[in-house]
């Protein structure tokens, strides 16, 4: 188990969870470009680690660590049983979901619509932390609908904190459960991240990072002097993971050899190699590199070879290999 103070530390940068992305092939490859931003699993139901298939829900490289596992669910029993399943397959913390606005979520009272049940979620998270020894974090909204976000958020944070919470993550965006879709909830609502670092000067012990809209590594810095504790950045590293992780350890956490992108490339020819061995397909790991060479010469190329031949039959490190031709024939 790792040590929660340490875990503090990587949580100064991190990638979101984020659903049919952020599986165990692409935190291997953001593990191999940052080794020290804790990365987060898609979120994953209670009901579903409770009786679903747990080796392909939860089973994760070890060299993944620092790794969180993210829940959904809104049952405290649920969640505290799913809490201690999660622990035991090693993961270092239990993220309960207070964010996401898609339908299938609010329809099993998860998700963003918790933001509506303060009471609720603190009774779940006090049952989380009674059943695990990891720490239990909350990600969540500043707020839902018609809610005043200024007067919410406080109370929101306050219950929180007062069943145990230390650690919490604020999209600093409401989500329209109604009107709006998943996908546009993520850009329409106005950011107010002005709100979020008043939540840091009345909440100073909380350790509380930032989500929404975060597109650098330059603007993760300037929150982070701006005296918040953390910043989650989602889908500028999933697209352009090289901009956004490639320098995180040098530059957020102040040690590590910074890699490039083809070096990247090259330490995950073993861990494709074995994952076609053992009956899996290249582009289960591949579609989450199509990204790694954005902005550079070749990176066209790099993703039409990936994307084309990926998906045959035997398709394994020689495409890679042949993708990577792409970018470096057009470098020289």
């Amino acid at each position: 188990m790792m040590q929660r103070t340490t875990l503090e530390t990587h949580a100064k940068l991190s990638v979101a969870p984020m659903m049919d992305w952020t599986d165990r092939h692409c935190r291997v490859l953001h593990r191999t470009m940052s080794q020290h931003a804790l990365l987060y699993t898609e979120m994953v139901t209670a009901p579903a680690v409770i009786h679903g298939d747990r080796a392909r829900l939860l089973g994760f490289d070890a060299v993944e660590h620092p790794v969180a596992v993210q829940l959904g669910g809104s049952d405290p029993a649920q969640l505290a049983q799913a809490a201690k399943i999660c622990e035991d397959f090693g993961y270092d913390e239990v993220n309960l979901n207070c964010g996401c606005p898609s339908d299938r979520v609010q329809s099993g009272a998860f998700g963003a619509v918790l933001m509506e049940n303060a009471a609720l979620v603190a009774a779940c998270v006090a049952a989380m932390r009674d059943a695990v020894q990891v720490p239990v974090t909350v990600k969540c909204r500043i707020g839902v609908d018609d809610q005043d976000p200024s007067e919410v958020l406080p109370e929101f944070i306050a219950r929180i904190i007062a069943a145990g919470v230390e650690r919490i993550t604020v999209h600093a965006r409401k989500a329209w459960l109604q009107g709006l879709s998943p996908k546009e909830n993520r850009d329409i609502p106005p950011l107010d991240y002005d709100l979020v670092r008043q939540m840091k000067a009345l909440f100073p012990h909380l350790h509380l990072s930032v989500n929404g809209g975060v597109e650098a590594l330059d603007q993760a810095c300037e929150f982070l002097e701006q005296g918040l504790d953390g910043v989650m950045i989602g889908r500028a590293a999933y697209h352009n993971p090289s901009a956004v992780l490639l320098d995180a350890d040098t530059r957020i956490f102040g040690g590590g050899h910074a890699r490039t992108a083809d070096e990247v490339v090259h330490l995950m020819l073993p861990y494709i190699a074995d994952h076609v061995a053992a009956g899996g397909r290249l582009h289960h790991i591949s579609r989450h590199m199509l990204g790694l060479f954005q902005g550079r010469p070749g990176a066209r190329g790099w993703r039409r070879t990936l994307s084309e031949e990926a998906h045959r039959e035997g398709a394994s490190v020689d495409v890679v290999l042949r993708a990577l031709e792409q970018v470096t024939e057009k470098a020289a």
